[in-house]
């Protein structure tokens, strides 16, 4: 199989997001150069048990698409919305159908139900088992970056 293992990761239990619901979730990726980013992510259930993932950023200003409402829905359920500016995606899709970002879409993540939970794959997560230090060197990186002098 070679080097390019695909990375797994267990997000939640399957049955933690209801049929019909969304839930978010902060992570920290690893980017190219070695750097831990953040990475927010929802993770969405649709009644027919199908689970769906999106990086959790409006592509018209990066925010979160909760942000602000706190729901990742509009009134009927029948799309998903960005707080902020009210951007309407497909659900299935990710495209944006309305508002600002009209035609772009939300960045889609690899997920698989195994054993009851949902996986987040192909993508390098900083863990949480790693020693206290290896947090705080990164914190201090993410602060430089966040807030330039």
């Amino acid at each position: 199989m070679g080097s390019e293992e695909v990375d797994v990761f267990v997000i939640c239990a399957s049955d933690e997001i209801e049929r019909g619901g969304a839930k978010a979730f902060s992570l920290s990726r690893i980017d190219a150069s070695g750097e831990a980013r953040p990475f927010p992510i929802v993770v969405l259930r649709s009644h027919d048990n199908v689970y769906l993932g999106y990086v959790n950023a409006c592509p018209h200003d990066g925010v979160w698409l909760n942000i602000g409402s706190g729901d990742f829905f509009t009134k009927d359920r029948a799309f998903l919305k960005c707080g902020r500016h009210g951007a309407t995606f497909e659900i299935d899709s990710g495209l944006c159908i309305g508002g600002p970002c009209n035609g772009k879409s939300l960045e889609p993540i690899a997920l698989a139900v195994v054993d009851g939970e949902v996986c987040l794959c192909g993508e390098r997560l900083v863990e949480d088992d790693r020693p206290p230090g290896a947090f705080e060197d990164h914190d201090e990186t993410m602060e430089i970056m966040i807030h330039p002098d």
